[in-house]
């Protein structure tokens, strides 16, 4: 790949906008992460413009993986990306928060005049989590501590027709029994689950955190496959409908796995 090369853009959106097209009925949210767009420089940066607009008019919804954290001035600008009115508009955005509450509270302000999702890191699936998330603090581990302390802005935010907040988390598939606990913490928080498929996360383990509600077997996250709907096996070709073979496969995959793993739990 060469970053500098206005090619490289173009193929980028070209593809991503092709996935978009396929996957279009079958999610509801798509989660670009902003890295891999701002290594292209400002034709990333316009890249993931148009392919926020192609999404949003294909009705989804956009959660924009940043994992932000900086201090409250700083994340005031960051937090713009929630802001309707904005240059780059999303719906939902993931946050850092090991730098404090107060460095929440420019997402939490919109939030709570947008209905903005902020899903903020609590347990995440890379195996180094563990070095600090883990890390026992007054005789709990540091990411129950994260999320203890979410409590009052999980129920200030929850919605009045849902019941659920606006205040998200962010829990790998490849910690099912931490999320379990995490939603014992804030029953009313959606849940973003990472890591199902490529990076080892099983369908049952992805949707541990979910509940049981009316109407509807479980509900209470959003369960991420990137790099398994992506690029699936078979994908890697030249040829169209190879291709859209290999990804309506890794599409009806990913439904009948979830699928039962919701049915049966």
């Amino acid at each position: 790949m060469q970053p500098r090369d206005p090619q490289t853009s173009d193929a980028v959106f070209s593809f991503l906008g092709a996935v978009l097209e396929r996957y279009g009925d079958s999610v509801a949210i798509v989660k670009p992460q902003i890295a891999f767009f701002e290594q292209l420089g400002w034709r990333g940066l316009q890249v993931l413009e148009r392919l926020v607009a192609q999404a949003k008019a294909q009705g989804l919804q956009v959660l924009l993986d940043a994992k932000r954290g900086d201090i409250d001035s700083t994340a005031a600008a960051y937090a713009e990306y929630l802001n309707p009115a904005g240059a780059l508009p999303v719906d939902a955005m993931t946050v850092n928060p090991y730098l404090g509450r107060d460095t929440l509270a420019p997402y939490f302000r919109w939030a709570a005049s947008d209905g903005s999702g902020v899903f903020v890191l609590v347990k995440t699936s890379n195996r180094g989590s563990g070095d600090f998330q883990d890390r026992t603090i007054e005789g709990r581990p540091l990411f129950e501590v994260v999320a203890a302390a979410l409590s009052e802005t999980e129920q200030s935010l929850k919605g009045p027709q849902t019941g659920w907040s606006s205040l998200g988390l962010v829990v790998g598939a490849t910690y099912p029994q931490q999320s379990e606990r995490v939603r014992e913490l804030l029953p009313n928080a959606l849940i973003l689950v990472p890591a199902y498929g490529a990076q080892g996360g099983g369908a049952f383990d992805a949707v541990r955190s979910f509940v049981h509600a009316a109407g509807a077997k479980r509900e209470g996250g959003v369960v991420s496959s990137s790099r398994g709907l992506l690029f699936p096996d078979g994908s890697q070709t030249d040829d169209a409908r190879t291709w859209e073979r290999a990804i309506d496969a890794a599409r009806q995959r990913a439904i009948d796995e979830l699928g039962s793993a919701i049915a049966s739990s």
